[in-house]
Order: C-alpha cells, then sequence, then structure tokens
C-alpha cells in the first residue's frame, strides 16, 4: 500500500514595520507564530510589510532603523530565520510586479467598498495617494506570491482576504489553475486584546500611550499603565464582556498569558479589589515580556547578523516567488526571459 504523503500548507502573514508593536501583536499574532513553527503541518512565511507604510509618510532614516527593529523583534519573541521564511517585502520586487499585475483584474467598485481605505481616507485627507486606494491589491500580491493556504488575520482584515480570493479565482477562470485560493487561519488562541482605556476598542498603537501595552515597554510603564486601565465601580470582578469590559479584558489578557480559564480566575479574586487583578496582570506581563526584550536588545546590538538574516530569507523567499511570477508570466503572454 502506498503511503500517502500531504503537501504541507503556507501560512503568510505581514506587519508594518511602525517601530510600536503591542501585547496585543504579541498575544494575537506573533505568541501563535512561534506554535506554528515547529508544527510539520506548515511552512510560515512571515514579512516586515515595509511598502505598506508608504501610503503614509515616512522619515527614511527611521523606516529604515524600524525595518531592521522589527524583524529583530520578531526573532526576539521565538520566531527562527531557519524554520519560517523572516524577511522585508521591498528586498523582493516580485511583491511590486505581482501588484500591478493584479491590479489589472481588480475593479475599481471592489477598492472603493473597501472600509479600511475610507477609514485611513478619513485620518490622512491631505494624503489621499492611489497607494492608500490600491493597498489591498498589494496585499492580495504578498499573499497570493506564495502559494498561500492559510493567512492568518483579525477580523479587521477579513475583507481584504475575500478580495485576494476574488482576484485568485477571477484570474484562475481565465487562465487555468495559477493561485491558490486562501483561507482564513484563524488560531486557538486569538482573543482580541482591548484598549486599557476604551475596553470597547481594539488595543491600537495609534491610541494615546496609556491605551496600550508595547512589547518593549519596560516594567514600571507596563505596571503604571494597568493601574490606570479602566474598570468600572461596582468592584466585582466576573467576565462579563458586555457588561464589564475593562475588568473582561484584564481576565482575558491574564487568561491568554496563563492558560487558565475566565471563570477559574475570576473565582480566584472573589472577594478581592481590582487593584489586587491589575496587579497579578501586570506580574504575568511582565514576566512574559521581559525576556522577549533582552533577546531584543541582543539581537539589536549585532547588526552584521540581521542584515545576514534579511538578506538570506529574503533569497529563501526570492525563489519562492519566482515559481509564481514565472507561470504568471507564461499565462499572460509576456516575452520569457530569464534572470
Amino acid at each position: 500500500m502506498t503511503e500517502v504523503i500531504e503537501k504541507k500548507k503556507t501560512i503568510f502573514s505581514g506587519i508594518q514595520p511602525s517601530g510600536i508593536l503591542t501585547l496585543g501583536n504579541y498575544i494575537g499574532a506573533l505568541r501563535n507564530w512561534v506554535k506554528l513553527q515547529d508544527d510539520p503541518a506548515y511552512n510560515c512565511i512571515y514579512c516586515v510589510v515595509d511598502l505598506h507604510a508608504l501610503t503614509v509618510r515616512q522619515d527614511p532614516a527611521a523606516l529604515r532603523r524600524r525595518c531592521v527593529e522589527t524583524l529583530a523583534l520578531f526573532m526576539a519573541c521565538g520566531l527562527d530565520p531557519e524554520k519560517n521564511i523572516l524577511y522585508c517585502q521591498s528586498h523582493v520586487p516580485a511583491h511590486s510586479e505581482l501588484g500591478w499585475l493584479l491590479g489589472c483584474f481588480t475593479y475599481m467598485g471592489e477598492l472603493q467598498r473597501m472600509t479600511q481605505f475610507k477609514d485611513k481616507a478619513s485620518k490622512h485627507a491631505d494624503n489621499i495617494n492611489a497607494g492608500l486606494f490600491t493597498y489591498p491589491v498589494l496585499m492580495a500580491a504578498d499573499i497570493l506570491l506564495y502559494g498561500t493556504d492559510l493567512v492568518p488575520i483579525g477580523e479587521d482584515q477579513r475583507q481584504h482576504l475575500e478580495l485576494a480570493r476574488d482576484i485568485a479565482i477571477r484570474f484562475n477562470n481565465l487562465y487555468g489553475n495559477v493561485f491558490t485560493v486562501p483561507e482564513a487561519y484563524i488560531g486557538k488562541a486569538g482573543r482580541r486584546v482591548m484598549s486599557l482605556t476604551e475596553p470597547t476598542r481594539k488595543m491600537s498603537k495609534s491610541d494615546e500611550e496609556n491605551s496600550y501595552i508595547a512589547i518593549l515597554d519596560k516594567p514600571e510603564d507596563i505596571r503604571r499603565k494597568l493601574r490606570r486601565a479602566v474598570t468600572d465601580s461596582d468592584g466585582v470582578i466576573r467576565y462579563d464582556r458586555e457588561g464589564k469590559p475593562g475588568v473582561s479584558n484584564l481576565l482575558e489578557i491574564l487568561s491568554a498569558i496563563t492558560g487558565e480559564e475566565m471563570e477559574a480566575l475570576a473565582a480566584r479574586f472573589e472577594g478581592q479589589g481590582y487593584g489586587a487583578l491589575k496587579d497579578a496582570v501586570a506580574d504575568a506581563v511582565i514576566q512574559e515580556l521581559s525576556p522577549v526584550r533582552s533577546r531584543y536588545e541582543e539581537f539589536l546590538a549585532d547588526k552584521p547578523y540581521l542584515e545576514q538574516i534579511m538578506q538570506n530569507n529574503a533569497g529563501r523567499a526570492a525563489k519562492l516567488a519566482l515559481r509564481t511570477m514565472s507561470k504568471v508570466h507564461k499565462k499572460l503572454g509576456l516575452a520569457p526571459y530569464k534572470l
């Protein structure tokens, strides 16, 4: 009897080099990525999406520095550049090329319906550029370039993934089976971490400083922010996302880090004040993030090593991208060439 060997599934995701990655990014994305790297079912590709950052005006020196810092933070969180492909988007020109080609198979009406474009345009009314409008096409290219099967996403990115699927299906209907049609990957620990000051909203680095915990925050800053976290006035610790969003957010953070169930945590703090809960959350977060901060500083101190990782991994990504681009060129009738 012949043994059937299943093909590994490809997972792709990216993070902009913003300079500030939050506890929400860590719990909702980075920590889950680390768990996937030892799963024999997956090949994982994680990208610093610096081209996407250009829809907002950037200081060139700062952006260049943040690209390296973001890669260092990926590794500090536990991502192994040997087990995963960790690279910068701009180092693989096929992202931009495929973005243009897919733009020719994307309709204006589809892009006009993107809610994130409307939101960003309202925040950057003085710079509503074409890149902001076509951002989802480049995002589709990022995903489709590597035959991606699964994309770890939050709810705010689901519309973009649906567009990538639509573009892939449209292209395949015209030219045959060229692109893998990606699916959303929802991890087991996919809870959203909410703002410390407005716990009905997702934690965001674009909000005021006390609303989020940065992965690289110092222990004293983590404790200060959590002590100021919004709760309510009734003094009862229980999990109730609708009725007690602030307390529930603290319980969710603690549960995500310790692995304890919400009900068990609520029982543990029964009869205690919110101060005890906040201190426990601060202790857990500090214990979780302090080693990350130490490893980050070690990686950042060795710039030649980081540059070598970026170059080697970009080469690995480019080889995979070339397979896809060769098929796309042939299907579209572009004149053949050899690199």
